[in-house]
């Protein structure tokens, strides 16, 4: 029988119950997968507390890789044997096995391994149409990446830099500063000692940045604003430290005629084309060598809680999966 962590109640780590579950076979459009390794991030960790809403009982997991074992009526985009991965809805990828949309899985190019398309799809998805489409970086940007030793800045700053553009970096402590300074960051300003708008104003003259990526949230605002040129874009995709607290929508005039957006992997990956095209764009910088994907933590399925604790105490530096 198939094995899942389900979330029963939400709540802490605690919550995270591994049980038996019964897989279906693939209906119309779906497929069924062998999951061989599973992506951690912050939005399990959002749906686990009740940040996202899902009703329980629920598998959590929205990010994992396999083998195809099956096919449903229709199914035209993959064939049995084939090496998939995703990053997306529906949740239930913390399993060993699963059904999901076949026009949601994208196939696996030779050289890249199971391991790094699941602890890359999310993140390297992100980090593409944040450098690619939010805000389209080239050489004569600067710009200022928070968490950049995290799974997404390591993906993004690297990418940027191969891009041309110069990186500006936070990390927290001397171990993640360190790392930030491998993944492409010019600078990079530990958050933990250092005042980061002071230091971006120090490093670019004064001037600012073009624009800043931030996954913070609370703990980085208003200051994320204070760091930009005029005209310049604060992207905030995600609340690691808590949600952005409301403000008004005339401070981004007074701070500069700032733009501001709120932006989400599952808007730029809504159909087929784009999705292909997302994450062939990533697997070739993956393939290239431009981008590397550092699984520094690994941890059995049935330990997903102590992955989630690791991930939300700020001990985890890249990826993080789950074995089967």
């Amino acid at each position: 029988m198939a094995k899942a962590i389900r979330v029963n109640q939400t709540g802490g780590p605690e919550v995270l119950s591994f049980e038996d579950v019964d897989v279906p076979a693939p209906g119309k459009g779906e497929a069924a997968i062998r999951q061989t390794a599973i992506g951690v991030n912050f939005i399990d960790v959002y749906y686990r507390t009740g940040i996202y809403v899902a009703t329980p009982p629920f598998t959590l997991g929205m990010e994992g890789a396999g083998v195809v074992t099956a096919i449903g009526e229709g199914v035209t985009e993959v064939a049995v044997g084939d090496r998939v991965a995703y990053a997306d809805s529906p949740m239930g990828s913390y399993a060993t096995e699963r059904v999901f949309p076949a026009a949601k899985l994208v196939k696996i190019p030779a050289g890249v391994s199971e391991e790094t398309a699941a602890a890359a799809m999310l993140k390297g998805m992100t980090a593409q149409y944040l450098l690619r489409r939010t805000f389209r970086v080239g050489p004569e940007h600067v710009i200022l990446f928070h968490a950049a030793a995290g799974g997404v800045g390591q993906i993004a700053c690297q990418w940027a830099a191969h891009l041309g553009a110069t990186v500006i970096g936070t990390a927290g402590g001397p171990e993640k500063v360190a790392l930030a300074k491998t993944k492409g960051c010019a600078h990079v300003i530990d958050y933990k000692t250092e005042n980061f708008v002071e230091r971006v104003r120090e490093i670019t003259g004064g001037k600012g940045v073009d624009v800043v990526y931030d996954s913070v949230g609370k703990d980085a605002f208003p200051g994320s604003l204070d760091c930009l040129k005029q005209r310049g874009m604060w992207v905030s995709f995600g609340q690691s430290s808590g949600a952005v607290p409301d403000f008004p929508v005339a401070l981004l005039g007074k701070k500069g005629s700032l733009f501001a957006t709120r932006a989400s992997l599952f808007h730029h990956i809504g159909t087929r084309p784009e999705l292909v095209a997302t994450a062939e764009d990533l697997f070739d910088v993956i393939a290239s060598g431009v981008v590397t994907i550092d699984v520094n933590h690994s941890f059995p399925l049935a330990e997903a809680a102590e992955a989630h604790r690791a991930l939300e105490g700020r001990k985890t530096t890249g990826s993080t999966i789950l074995i089967p």
